[in-house]
């Protein structure tokens, strides 16, 4: 080697695959959902991690392994450490909708998703729940976001809000309500 750097063709494969070899080794930890006790709701330490967990945005946090063994000691419950990739939705998330009784002959269900989904995993709604869905008939997906702000930046925020939404072409499916 001459000392020169390599370029990586995928970078972002490439660090993910590595952080997640890091972690579940226990060379370091992720975190996400930054609490402001200084905890978070998520922390990740020396077990296995899908590389859907792993994302280059705002609230995740790759912890050094003194920083995630302290904080993973003093986490309880759940929000310890990730559920295993492969555990199925828990059954009170999913539940036949209200009012839909399938007919004697029909061979059909409903099913509906209901309940909030943390920032960590929104990104895994699109590769792994929404293909599922697809399997079926006539899907429909809505959205219900809500989020407070700052008055004084409350109609920049507005306004950008509505170009996104006319931008992916949205703008006679989706409004946005505001309240004081």
């Amino acid at each position: 080697m001459n000392g020169s750097l390599t370029r990586l063709l995928d970078p972002d494969t490439t660090l993910r695959n590595k952080i997640v070899e890091f972690v579940g080794k226990g060379d370091f930890g992720l975190a996400s959902g930054q609490k402001s006790a200084g905890t978070y709701e998520r922390i990740w330490f020396e077990e296995p991690i899908s590389l859907d967990e792993v994302t280059f945005e705002a609230g995740v946090f790759l912890l050094t392994k003194a920083k995630a063994k302290a904080l993973k000691g003093v986490m309880q419950g759940p929000e310890a450490g990730m559920k295993p990739v492969t555990q199925p939705v828990p059954e009170e998330v999913i539940k036949p909708e209200k009012g839909v009784e399938p007919s004697p002959g029909t061979q059909t269900r409903t099913l509906r998703l209901v309940g909030t989904v943390p920032p960590e995993i929104w990104n895994r709604l699109g590769t792994k729940i929404i293909p599922k869905l697809k399997s079926g008939s006539d899907l429909k997906i809505g959205v219900d976001f809500s989020v407070t702000v700052n008055a004084e930046s409350a109609r920049s925020i507005e306004s950008d809000l509505r170009q996104i939404i006319e931008d992916l072409g949205l703008g006679s499916k989706i409004r946005i309500e505001k309240s004081e």
